[in-house]
């Protein structure tokens, strides 16, 4: 799937039915979170068997979600190791979506967040032992959060979505141009209409305070 601008949309079922299996989501995450992986590792990391693993891996694959690498491994034996493959994928709006595709999406959407969440979660319970007589860490305070509002048109959320994708694009780098101690950083943005307002109406529930903390906790 070509990349091309303004993001791929995913439009084929099968594709998203392959995104959407929840130990592909596991294993997307985990190449993500820590790099490069052959499936014996990710077995172990995730708690499947190599052979279902491998399987995973190659329909990942299939529709471009990973890539193999095939660095050479210690010892001069070769190992087939695999990467997530980064990209500006999008999936159809609900309105252009089939029965089917609602389904698929449903249950991605379901298990994406659900992860989401756990990973937040995790890191935090992490922050929190490292700072008990660890030491100090100099990503301790890193965890950046903002919540607000905003009043928009349809046309500028639009705007302001592809405005957010274009500032994450700007950070983007290859690994060869990464400098030292950086380190993964996950983002996610989720901007929804509030519920049924009338937007005609002068004295309409507004909120326009944006709060921001570097620090979730």
């Amino acid at each position: 799937m070509p990349e091309k601008p303004g993001g791929t949309e995913i439009t084929e079922l099968a594709a998203l039915k392959a995104l959407a299996q929840p130990r592909r989501q596991q294993i997307l995450q985990h190449l993500t979170l820590h790099g490069p992986a052959t499936s014996a590792i990710l077995a172990r990391a995730l708690g499947l068997n190599t052979g279902a693993t491998s399987y995973h891996l190659r329909e990942l694959a299939r529709y471009g979600f990973v890539a193999d690498t095939v660095p050479q491994a210690p010892g001069g034996g070769r190992a087939r190791w695999w990467r997530a493959v980064p990209g500006d994928r999008r999936f159809p709006p609900p309105s252009r979506r089939t029965p089917g595709m609602r389904l698929v999406m449903d249950e991605l959407n379901r298990h994406a967040y659900a992860a989401d969440l756990a990973l937040f979660e995790r890191l935090q319970r992490e922050r929190g032992a490292a700072g008990d007589g660890a030491g100090p860490d100099e990503w301790a305070d890193a965890h950046a959060y903002s919540r607000g509002s905003l009043r928009l048109t349809l046309p500028e959320l639009q705007e302001f979505f592809e405005a957010y994708i274009a500032l994450m694009n700007r950070y983007k780098r290859p690994e060869s141009e990464t400098p030292p101690g950086a380190r993964t950083v996950h983002t996610r943005l989720l901007a929804f209409p509030g519920p049924g307002e009338d937007v005609h109406d002068p004295c309409a529930a507004r909120t326009d305070d944006n709060e921001r903390e570097t620090d979730a906790s």
